[in-house]
């Protein structure tokens, strides 16, 4: 049975970051996920990790970049040794605070040398992190330009040519939306490789069932797939985000 987690970095941003995971408890949520939780001390987030009961899904590889630069690298050639410290800090964070999953982000890149970088990057982070799941995620062209990874074949062919039983594919709606037109069936075609699943409407990224993907029928392939992996809720809320968590008590419901 599916599990839902709240997307804290996008959700409950009204209030200060800490208090989302209590937010997020009294909403209903099984768990949370973090993008980047690095501006905190993993000492405070566990705190409030334990007070809720809520367990981390997932946070993301690397650490932002404060300078300004694109936010991965794990495609991009000759950043290989800052890709794996940052990686060994991520995964410091990820073992502290009980992450099931670590994304690994691609970064901005092209061409043969960026695939064999991305190859190299996820083969070395695979081996160094044997018990940790790692994902990749593709993200649409539309509002990452430039981005290596955009494309779901091309995700699954990255993760059969590293052939790591630690490696996975990270499903998000509203980026198969953008990049198919049809997340059920571009589900369907790669279902065996999923290790967590995100969900947001298309267009604009907000509440499930604020736009044109048929959730019901999605959800209904999840089912169909016996996934049972967590469902987290990464979008941009129209309001508050309690007011238009309508469509969590009707997944509630569902289980």
């Amino acid at each position: 049975m599916p599990k839902i987690a709240a997307n804290l970095t996008m959700l409950f941003t009204e209030l200060p970051f800490l208090e989302r995971f209590d937010a997020a408890s009294e909403a209903g949520f099984d768990g949370v996920e973090v993008l980047f939780p690095y501006d905190d001390p993993a000492a405070d987030i566990l705190r409030e990790l334990h007070a809720t009961g809520l367990p981390l899904a997932l946070i993301n590889a690397p650490p932002p970049n404060y300078a300004g630069g694109p936010l991965g690298y794990a495609a991009v050639p000759g950043l290989e040794d800052r890709f794996r410290r940052d990686f060994r800090r991520v995964l410091r964070y990820a073992r502290r605070l009980g992450a099931q999953h670590i994304h690994i982000m691609a970064g901005e890149a092209e061409g043969p040398e960026a695939q064999q970088t991305f190859l190299r990057n996820l083969g070395w982070a695979a081996a160094e992190a044997p018990g940790q799941s790692l994902t990749i995620e593709p993200l649409n062209p539309q509002d990452k330009p430039g981005y290596f990874l955009n494309d779901f074949a091309q995700a699954a062919e990255v993760i059969g040519e590293v052939g790591a039983a630690n490696l996975g594919l990270q499903f998000d709606s509203y980026h198969a939306h953008v990049i198919t037109g049809d997340v059920t069936g571009t589900w369907r075609d790669c279902a065996p490789l999923v290790r967590h699943v995100q969900i947001g409407d298309a267009p604009g990224r907000h509440e499930p069932g604020s736009g044109e993907i048929d959730f019901a029928g999605f959800l209904a392939a999840l089912a169909e797939a016996g996934y049972d992996g967590w469902i987290s809720a990464e979008y941009h809320p129209g309001g508050r985000t309690g007011d238009g968590l309508g469509w969590l008590a009707g997944m509630s419901a569902g289980h």
